[in-house]
């Protein structure tokens, strides 16, 4: 049961991938704490998380399927941003980078009839409709905030709720 290769170095791509996301989500969330922003810093923290997360989901898949997982450097994530809304706008965009990631993966297993490949990444799919969706969510907020303090302090509270 050995995956082909060609499936095998994207997936080893997108471990890195999904490890640099957690990287940046750190990153904001460090960038936040330098802002006392605690809410949006937990909030980022767990971002965080989750992207680990992604990646060994994906790393257990590639040795269960009889891959070798070859792991590279990550590339280094930006530290400063200019407001909340530009930590925002740049989740977003990011979520919606990843997103294109997934499907290029998707189309590869579908190219090669990897089904087993195409069913395990519809989680994929699908949790990228959510990331995707909680990113612009928080943005449009932060939109009609106007970076206005005290409507920032409630968003950052209830974000600490996480």
């Amino acid at each position: 049961m050995v995956i082909k290769e060609k499936i095998r170095e994207a997936i080893n791509r997108q471990i890195n991938r999904e490890f640099y996301s957690a990287y940046l989500y750190l990153s904001m969330s460090a960038y936040f704490e330098s802002i006392n922003r605690k809410g949006f810093s937990h909030w980022m923290r767990m971002q965080a998380k989750e992207e680990t997360e992604h990646a060994m989901k994906l790393y257990d898949y590639l040795i269960e399927k009889g891959g070798r997982v070859i792991l590279s450097e990550i590339e280094s994530p930006l530290s400063e941003w200019k407001s909340p809304l530009t930590v925002f706008e740049h989740t977003y965009e990011h979520e919606k980078k990843v997103t294109e990631m997934i499907n290029d993966l998707m189309e590869l297993a579908k190219s090669k009839n990897d089904y087993s490949t195409e069913v395990f990444l519809q989680w994929f799919v699908n949790e990228q409709v959510e990331e995707e969706a909680s990113a612009e969510e928080i943005l449009q907020k932060i939109k009609l905030m106007k970076d206005t303090p005290g409507r920032l302090s409630m968003l950052d509270r209830q974000l600490g709720e996480r």
